[in-house]
């Protein structure tokens, strides 16, 4: 669930790369308030995506300011100021990190010990926000339940991450949130457990994990996979990409949208495409000297 929610760089205007790098500094102090320092090293682009996202949505005006942290102790950096959405998505953070682990842990991987180094972030994100936590473990189970049958149905399997962006956009938006809002977040959600869950078809299908795209299509290996039936699953995508968009022009913004239009119409089409050529990923930059 980590990793795909990109920007396109070169066609993203400084002006939003200032800002998109102010927004990763605070959610990184953000995630320091809620949940200690050690849980600060699980920062994620795509939560800090979701920090720009929501601020704009809620109508919440993101205040920069020149700061120090604990990486640039003497040159100060522009950093976006915390505020009550940036300390709970910063929860937010450490306890979708602390379930991946978990998840990736019962599936056979190694992970204990990078688990154990968040433990402290988790109990206290537990303490502090119960219910992102029920959100989350309740998306969990949902996810098993759609492990467990077996599922070779793509839109089910896919349903639980959906969902729960979608809720968590309900949680975070308040009464700002409308039908459209809901049905960007649970089309995000669905891309990025789709886009995931296609990334690792040839793992999945060598150590026989759950896989909806292994079981729909049952091909060789991703390769064959694109070959066979890469039409359809262009289409798959073009239809969420679509629905996308449509609730994507029906959405109030209260602050300037270049950044967020970016990333949901350019960014993340690129980086199906990528996915869908088998390519590796091009390292995001946030170059804060």
């Amino acid at each position: 669930m980590f990793g795909y929610v990109r920007y396109d760089l070169p066609n993203l205007y400084i002006k939003d790369f200032e800002l998109y790098k102010a927004m990763y500094c605070g959610l990184c102090k953000g995630i320091a308030h809620s949940c200690g320092q050690m849980a600060r090293i699980g920062l994620t682009y795509d939560m800090t995506f979701l920090s720009v996202l929501l601020h704009n949505l809620a109508g919440i005006d993101v205040k920069i300011e020149k700061q120090n942290c604990f990486e640039h102790t003497i040159k100060k950096q522009p950093i976006a100021v915390t505020d009550e959405m940036t300390d709970e998505l910063g929860a937010l953070n450490t306890v979708l990190l602390y379930y991946k682990l978990t998840d990736d842990i019962e599936d056979g991987d190694k992970g204990r010990g990078k688990r154990l180094w968040f433990k402290r972030g988790f109990k206290r994100a537990k303490k502090g926000y119960p219910e992102l936590v029920f959100l989350v473990k309740e998306y969990m189970k949902a996810q098993q339940a759609a492990e467990k049958e077996k599922c070779d149905s793509l839109d089910r399997a896919a349903d639980p991450t959906a969902e729960l962006m979608q809720r968590l956009s309900r949680h975070f938006l308040k009464d700002k949130a409308t039908p459209h809002t809901d049905g960007l977040f649970y089309a995000l959600g669905k891309w990025i457990y789709l886009i995931d869950a296609l990334d690792d078809y040839d793992k999945d299908r060598k150590k026989r994990r759950y896989n909806p795209f292994v079981l729909a299509y049952g091909s060789e290996n991703k390769e064959a996979l694109i070959k066979e039936h890469g039409g359809d699953i262009a289409f798959l995508f073009d239809t969420l990409f679509y629905g996308l968009r449509e609730d994507l022009a029906n959405i109030h913004f209260y602050f300037n949208r270049d950044l967020t239009d970016n990333v949901l119409l350019r960014g993340i089409p690129l980086e199906t495409q990528r996915v869908m050529r088998g390519e590796k990923p091009v390292k995001m930059q946030v170059d804060l000297k």
